[in-house]
């Protein structure tokens, strides 16, 4: 088996062989816009021959930014187009390709690397990790009322109730089509991204393909644009209206006053009788702000962004910290053939990590740190599930504490 680095030449083949993994098919770009794989380069994408020199499978990495925790911007590839023929399943043609695509990705360079797992069950095995999660929340607008927030003194809370629920947000609303705001929203989400934890890039050659998912995609969605009292977009909800159901494919907002008078504008909206928030953090705290908290649903919790670390040491020392302190971590990297003692210390927001020969605090494998590494997965539920050893009462607490971050990581970009 051959595999390589596509051409333009072959890029047809590599799109074709892609689709046929998957049993689709990849059908004609929308006019004036393109379809997912429109955004993928040719150059960083892997395609596998037989000996006889017929395609069976196919592998390919977006270059994207990831946002870390301390808020460090580091260039991340955004594994994709993973897919083997069904013929060929279960011949170690996927094992070959992910080997392949891991060990030239650390020549590169590159600390780490990312996707969006189709199945949960694959990547695992490779190393990766769930590192950020997200789920939908369907609000019945009927009960959807804002409750006056009870930390404001006792003027504004009277003022709150006499407004129908909760104080004004400063600033205001416009409702326009996407096919008409794509630069605002490519301005406003890169604003968004750079400070929000696991959040990635949409660089602009996806915006001028219309590559991905709404608002990106040529498929029509009204914008409701936040501008902030200076007149400066700061906030978007991008939606559809179907059968009395407003569906909010994503939620950008510069904090959460943004989000709550984006969330108060659809819950307010005519003709509707619910509002699925289709990507909400696990710790998103509009729940708490409605009057009767069993008026939203939340469904579909699920993995989305899965971490795997290629460089121990420079993927630790690269985000930001918020506890100091020091542990021992003992990694096992089976699918690289790797094992390595690192000791980690932090102090001041910053860590050290160097190679060590004592005795490790928790001993994990490579998938379990990726899971841990952006703060959305607790050391210590790896370490109750069975996963992580601590060798020590006080190291999952400690190792919990050393991970945390100051915000909730989460992206809603899809690859």
């Amino acid at each position: 088996m051959e595999i390589r680095s596509t051409t333009d030449d072959d890029f047809g083949v590599f799109v074709d062989t892609a689709h046929a993994a998957f049993g689709l098919f990849p059908g004609t770009p929308v006019e004036g816009g393109g379809l997912w794989w429109s955004a993928l380069e040719p150059d960083r994408c892997l395609l596998a021959r037989t000996t006889d020199g017929r395609p069976v499978g196919t592998a390919a990495a977006y270059p994207f930014e990831l946002t870390l925790p301390g808020g460090n911007l580091v260039p991340v590839p955004g594994v994709t187009a993973v897919g083997v023929l069904p013929s060929h399943r279960r011949q170690g043609v996927l094992t070959a390709m992910m080997r392949r695509q891991l060990t030239e990705l650390r020549s590169a360079g590159h600390h780490f690397s990312v996707l969006l797992a189709s199945e949960a069950t694959i990547y695992g095995r490779f190393g990766y990790g769930p590192a950020t999660y997200t789920r939908k929340l369907t609000v019945e607008r009927h009960r959807g009322a804002f409750v006056p927030p009870r930390a404001r003194g006792a003027a504004d809370t009277a003022e709150a109730a006499e407004a129908g629920g909760s104080l004004e947000v400063g600033g205001s609303i416009e409702v326009l089509r996407s096919s008409g705001c794509g630069e605002i929203l490519e301005e406003v989400y890169d604003r968004y991204r750079r400070a929000q934890p696991g959040a990635l890039s949409r660089p602009h050659r996806w915006w001028t393909l219309r590559a991905g998912q709404p608002p990106i995609s040529p498929a029509p969605r009204y914008i409701a644009l936040h501008r902030d009292t200076d007149g400066v977009p700061d906030g978007y909800v991008s939606y559809s209206l179907e059968s009395g159901t407003l569906s909010v494919d994503e939620t950008i907002a510069a904090d959460d006053a943004v989000f709550t008078a984006l969330a108060r504008f659809v819950l307010g909206h005519d003709l509707v009788t619910r509002v699925v928030f289709k990507h909400v953090p696990p710790d998103h705290p509009l729940r708490h702000q409605l009057v009767d908290y069993r008026a939203s649903e939340v469904s579909g919790d699920m993995d989305w962004l899965w971490v795997r670390l290629l460089d121990v040491p420079g993927a630790l020392t690269a985000r930001g910290w918020f506890e100091d302190g020091e542990l021992v971590l003992d990694v096992e990297d089976p699918f690289l053939g790797e094992h390595g003692r690192h000791l980690l210390t932090v102090r001041d927001g910053k860590a050290d990590c160097v190679p060590t020969d004592r005795e490790p605090d928790l001993s994990l494998d490579v998938r379990d740190l990726g899971a841990v590494y952006l703060g959305g997965t607790a050391p210590s539920t790896l370490v109750r599930a069975g996963h992580i050893r601590a060798h020590h009462p006080d190291a999952a607490t400690r190792a919990d504490a050393l991970f945390r971050t100051d915000r909730t990581p989460h992206c809603l970009h899809w690859f």
